[in-house]
């Protein structure tokens, strides 16, 4: 008999953990995409000001140090983000890192963006959108571990670097939509890589419960690198 409780209670003492684990990650992934949809409301209000605002877009042309200055930020706010642990962990910290970091990020997309036309860069947002949603879910529901292709993927990070610098160099129309197109394909594998890091569970690597703002960097990164090409790939297709 006692034998007999003791797996009760050993069954029942497991269940209580997985429960209390899924609870932890399930309030991970909100406070994930709590912040990130936070940040994308602060840029698609940054862009959308400088696409039909003539005085601020008039402005930051007239003040291009403000633009290398927002770059200057951005990456030296990125590097502490994703280097220094004490800075991403520790709140408000990583709040204040990553509120700078979006501003100007955020400034900087709203520059670009004020360069090309109004509806291709509506048209951009509203597949980013798109996508962006569909590779969540299927990441969400898919059996395929994408955690395991993380040298795959920094592979093509740096092919697609590689290619952006000839491309550069020798400007030809159809290489740019080749490089574009390969640059979207990239980053969406990429939202799909991000999601299953934070979702954890039976995937080979996840990211722990106290890593939410390396999550929602990440996750925001791969969608605004995925909106700037297929930006630029609707902006190639109708030169």
């Amino acid at each position: 008999m006692s034998m007999g409780y003791e797996n009760v209670d050993d069954d029942f003492n497991t269940a209580g953990f997985e429960f209390g684990e899924q609870s932890i990650r399930m309030g991970f992934i909100r406070k994930v995409y709590g912040i990130l949809m936070c940040q994308l409301a602060v840029t698609m209000i940054f862009i959308a000001l400088f696409l039909y605002v003539e005085p601020i877009a008039h402005y930051a042309q007239a003040n291009p140090w403000m633009f290398y200055l927002a770059i200057a930020i951005t990456f030296v706010t990125l590097i502490a983000l994703a280097c220094c642990t004490e800075v991403r962990r520790t709140f408000p910290m990583n709040m204040i890192f990553l509120g700078l970091f979006t501003l100007c990020e955020s400034y900087f997309l709203g520059t670009v963006a004020s360069t090309y036309k109004a509806e291709h860069v509506l048209m951009a947002v509203g597949i980013t959108a798109a996508v962006a949603l569909a590779l969540t879910i299927f990441a969400f529901q898919t059996k395929i571990d994408f955690t395991m292709c993380s040298g795959l993927l920094f592979v093509l990070l740096i092919v697609l670097i590689l290619f952006g610098l000839m491309c550069a160099i020798f400007r030809n129309h159809y290489a740019y939509i080749a490089y574009a197109s390969l640059g979207a394909l990239i980053f969406s594998f990429y939202i799909v890589f991000d999601t299953q890091l934070m979702i954890g569970g039976k995937h080979q690597y996840s990211l722990s419960p106290e890593e939410y703002i390396f999550a929602a960097l990440n996750l925001y990164l791969d969608v605004i690198n995925l909106f700037l090409f297929i930006l630029a790939l609707i902006n190639g297709g109708r030169n």
